[in-house]
């Protein structure tokens, strides 16, 4: 994207500017902080429409647990303000600017508008669970509302979770407003070092079927694990990578469920334990994918896939000298690979092979712009989604081309 990139202050400003791009017939590249311009396809735009001075909290309610607040306010800013009150946002949203090459902090709306969820999305849910309301304006600078400030409504259709993972494809997000629960008063790791791909997967499962809530799973190959310094050199000295698995809430529930949950994983090892500040620390860099090793030329991938089938896929990547690490108890694949056409096929094969779903998240402009970068919708589905795309932005304006191409 080059040329004009206006940042207007209030929504009458977004109406202004998409109405301006509308008439004129010219695409719009719409960001927030513009950290997420390196993630799926490139948009081509002369024009550029930023949310970042659409900034600040306007309502949070503790008692109710409800936090509403502009869409260019960073995470940052908004997680503060919750923590002040002993709260947080479910979905442990990631912070990605180091696998996107992006220094600017992330926008509340550019993480609902790609729908990102760290470790917790196995036990609270994706990020578009907890949209409560949004208001944005459509592609013919139309305002639209939907939702609202009270966990139960029911007024008009439920639009957050259609905007919420459409990469501003379909409406620029101006405000939104989030469910948002107490934070955890202490937490606790597990690790179980010495383990393979499928020892790790296995544990992982054994610890997600019991009954001590677990709400955070992760495997890591030794090269993955040496990246994360709440981790100790000795759990990968024999080259072979570590289970982790986290415990919150608490301190005296959590000490209990950590001590039961060990005996019922005794069969993969005797775990040790990393509390509160470290086991924090380690979630951070899961969460922000710190333990996936790339290089600036390579291309990352996110692979959903049912957590038995992990180990296989991996395997499967071999030959391309993949980089990866697991989350979601498996269920998340990282990948990172020489950017190149024949590993995004290998990586597609086998996802494909193993029943999953894959995102090419960041690769150079030279392969991304040529190739899918999702799977390409079945026939029917693809119709279902020119239709929507049409009736919220019939000019093809906004972000144009960046899930799939030509729409």
């Amino acid at each position: 994207m080059s040329g004009i990139a206006e940042a207007p202050g209030d929504d009458a400003g977004i109406v202004a500017a998409i109405r301006d791009a509308a008439a004129a017939g010219e695409p719009l590249a719409v960001s927030g902080n513009g950290g997420k311009r390196a993630m799926l396809r490139p948009v081509r735009a002369a024009r550029g429409l930023s949310t970042r001075n659409l900034s600040g909290i306007v309502f949070h309610s503790p008692a109710e647990l409800v936090l509403s607040a502009r869409a260019g306010t960073p995470l940052a800013v908004i997680e503060a303000a919750l923590a002040e009150h002993g709260q947080h946002l479910i979905a442990e949203p990631p912070d990605l600017g180091r696998l996107l090459g992006a220094a600017a902090p992330p926008t509340l709306g550019g993480m609902v508008a790609a729908n990102l969820s760290g470790p917790r999305r196995i036990s609270g849910g994706a990020m578009r669970d907890h949209v409560l309301g949004v208001r944005a304006v459509n592609g013919e600078g139309t305002v639209i509302r939907s939702g609202g400030k009270v966990l139960k409504n029911v007024t008009g259709l439920d639009l957050c979770k259609l905007l919420a993972g459409s990469h501003g494809t379909l409406a620029v997000m101006t405000e939104i407003t989030l469910k948002v629960l107490p934070a955890p008063e202490a937490t606790m790791t597990l690790v179980l070092p010495g383990l393979d791909a499928a020892q790790g997967v296995a544990a992982l499962a054994a610890a997600l079927g019991s009954p001590f809530g677990v709400s955070g799973a992760a495997y890591l190959p030794a090269a993955a694990a040496a990246r994360v310094p709440a981790l100790d050199p000795a759990d990968t000295g024999t080259g072979a990578g570590v289970a982790v698995v986290r415990l919150e809430n608490f301190a005296p529930s959590v000490a209990y469920r950590a001590g039961r949950l060990a005996e019922a994983l005794a069969g993969f090892g005797a775990p040790r334990q990393i509390e509160d500040d470290g086991s924090r620390a380690l979630w951070r860099a899961i969460r922000d994918a710190v333990p996936l090793p790339v290089a600036e030329t390579d291309a990352v991938w996110r692979v959903s896939v049912r957590p038995s089938a992990a180990p296989g896929l991996v395997d499967a990547l071999a030959a391309t000298g993949a980089r990866w690490f697991l989350d979601w108890g498996g269920g998340l694949v990282w990948i990172a690979a020489p950017a190149e056409a024949a590993t995004h096929r290998v990586v597609t094969a086998a996802t494909a092979a193993a029943m999953g779903a894959w995102m090419l998240l960041r690769a150079p402009e030279a392969l991304s712009a040529g190739i899918d970068v999702l799977p390409p919708p079945p026939a029917v589905l693809a119709r279902l989604t020119r239709r929507v795309k049409t009736a919220f932005d019939p000019r093809g304006i906004l972000n144009p081309g960046r899930m799939y191409a030509g729409i």
